[in-house]
């Protein structure tokens, strides 16, 4: 009798201390999180409505050349002064469009801001454009040390090195959290929405994607080739995207909407292998959600040196160059999970969108959960439970060294924000 009772008060006081070491744990990071500053979601001075971009590339300098025309309108009194988010361009003009006329505008610019003089003050609903001609240097932008989505440089140029010689050319963009502005101006939260139009400029040799539909390719005597993209329902300017790539372009289809997958060459007789379910998961979601898929297409492209696994951006989600494998490879995993994950983001992410990053698990947490449903949709529940105990595993290894609310409105760098608190534990609640 005694030996029980001896197991049973040993097991009482280890889980005694492991509880007060975990509410210590909870009460020194909940006091630190106090400790950094409040991020409120942005004040909207002006309401950002159409972003047209038209956009060239130095591949040797790695340069951007652009030319962002904006249709704004202050949001609810009466605006002066419009401030842009721009990082690390040189600015070489900005006017305002009216008519038929460009009538140039004083600016102030830090490297940072594009602080804009409207010349009066406009009232709020009274519609405007403005024109930026600028020039991005994303490889000249101040590295950071963090290792987070928010040092991201936004457009990335991928190249051969001598350690990879046969790696191919591309351009591609990350915008998530607030990076699309290394690359055209604009306001940089993501409690805007607008339509859009791209313009972009490349040797024939290349294929491009952005968001929304391909309107026409056009080419230009000098050997390139401008193809038009315009995406005509808002969406937040971080799921803004662009690549270009010497891509084999596998086509698919759900319903009427076109559904495309951009591969390298080597890999695209392996495309249906590994995104094929698309088409299937866009009906499930659909009726899961009694709300059809909403956007006008959906691609889904390859990138080399990816930063992360995935992105969704509206539309034209992009993945890590993990995905590009053989049948043999498929026979051992799929990629469902990750699929699945972004696809679900077009409902939570792109159309309903969080107002301000310290609500990030309205997109992550969700997307998590589109993943856990379509497991036990196409596998069973065994499949589907499996898919939330690994989800518990990764959060619980998280947790036994920081806790933190889901929520979270104090921090110091947004990339604190995308843990396994966000995507797992929000996941695990839903």
């Amino acid at each position: 009798m005694k030996r029980p009772f001896l197991r049973a008060s040993i097991l009482y006081v280890v889980l005694f201390i492991s509880a007060c070491k975990s509410t210590e744990l909870a009460i020194t990071q909940a006091s630190a999180s106090q400790q950094a500053p409040y991020q409120a979601a942005r004040t909207k001075y002006h309401d950002l409505l159409h972003t047209k971009l038209e956009v060239s590339f130095d591949w040797q300098r790695q340069h951007l050349h652009g030319v962002a025309t904006l249709k704004l309108q202050p949001h609810c009194f009466p605006q002066r002064y419009l401030v842009l988010d721009a990082q690390g361009f040189v600015v070489h003009g900005v006017a305002r469009l009216e008519a038929h006329t460009k009538s140039t505008l004083a600016h102030t610019y830090d490297g940072k801001k594009l602080t804009i003089d409207l010349g009066k003050a406009l009232n709020a609903g009274e519609t405007y454009w403005v024109e930026v001609a600028y020039t991005a240097q994303p490889n000249e932008l101040p590295v950071h040390k963090a290792a987070s989505l928010s040092s991201s440089k936004g457009l990335f140029f991928i190249n051969p090195d001598g350690s990879n010689p046969a790696k191919p050319q591309q351009i591609w963009t990350q915008g998530e959290p607030q990076a699309n502005s290394c690359w055209f101006p604009t306001i940089d939260a993501p409690n805007q929405r607008c339509t859009q139009e791209l313009y972009i400029t490349v040797d024939e040799r290349f294929k491009t994607l952005s968001n929304g539909i391909l309107g026409y390719s056009k080419l230009n005597e000098d050997h390139t080739r401008t193809d038009y993209w315009h995406m005509d329902l808002p969406h937040a300017p971080y799921l803004f995207m662009l690549a270009v790539g010497e891509f084999a372009v596998v086509q698919d289809a759900w319903e009427d909407i076109e559904v495309n997958y951009y591969v390298e060459p080597a890999y695209e007789q392996y495309a249906k292998a590994i995104f094929g379910h698309t088409p299937e998961m866009l009906e499930f979601f659909s009726q899961k959600l009694a709300y059809p898929y909403p956007w006008p297409k959906y691609s889904q492209i390859v990138v080399r040196d990816y930063l992360a696994g995935a992105m969704e951006n509206t539309s034209a989600a992009v993945f890590t160059n993990a995905l590009q494998v053989d049948d043999r490879e498929l026979l051992d995993r799929d990629y469902d999970d990750i699929i699945a994950h972004e696809l679900f983001h077009h409902w939570f992410g792109d159309l309903v969108t969080c107002e301000s990053w310290s609500h990030l698990p309205l997109n992550e947490s969700f997307a998590c959960l589109g993943a856990h449903s379509w497991h036990e949709h196409k596998y069973g529940a065994y499949a589907g439970d499996l898919s939330i105990w690994n989800t518990l595993q990764g959060y619980l290894q998280e947790a036994s060294r920081k806790q933190v609310n889901l929520i979270r409105f104090h921090y110091d760098d947004v990339g604190e924000l995308f843990d396994r608190h966000s995507y797992n534990k929000g996941a695990l609640v839903l």
